[in-house]
């Protein structure tokens, strides 16, 4: 059997990526797509309100909005990041996001 990198999607499927995860009341929902010690690819949804404390990676992480707004810091500067846009939060800086509304994201590491 041939192995897959990317796992939890359809293969040779056309399908909104932001259909892969639902929003949950007072919840972060995450769904991996690729997990190996050089690349990660994971779909978030947050709810109002959530988001993620600030922490550093190894990798170079880069965000696309799917859905919703989100306030994202990097060091000390914070970026409001809405639907269809894009930022890279660099490798070994401090970063966080919260949910401004609801919001999905697509997250890539690159270590």
């Amino acid at each position: 059997m041939e192995k897959k990198f990317i796992k939890n999607i359809e293969f040779g499927t056309a399908l909104p990526l932001a259909d892969l995860v639902s929003y949950q009341p007072g919840q972060v929902v995450s769904l991996t797509l690729v997990q190996n010690p050089a690349t990660s690819m994971t779909v978030f949804a947050f709810a109002q309100g959530e988001g993620l404390s600030p922490h550093s990676a190894p990798g170079d992480a880069m965000v696309y909005i799917l859905d919703g707004e989100a306030e994202i810091t990097i060091g000390s500067t914070t970026t409001t990041v809405k639907t269809g846009e894009t930022i890279v939060m660099p490798a070994n800086i401090p970063h966080g996001l919260e949910a401004i509304e609801k919001f999905k994201m697509l997250l890539i590491v690159i270590k």
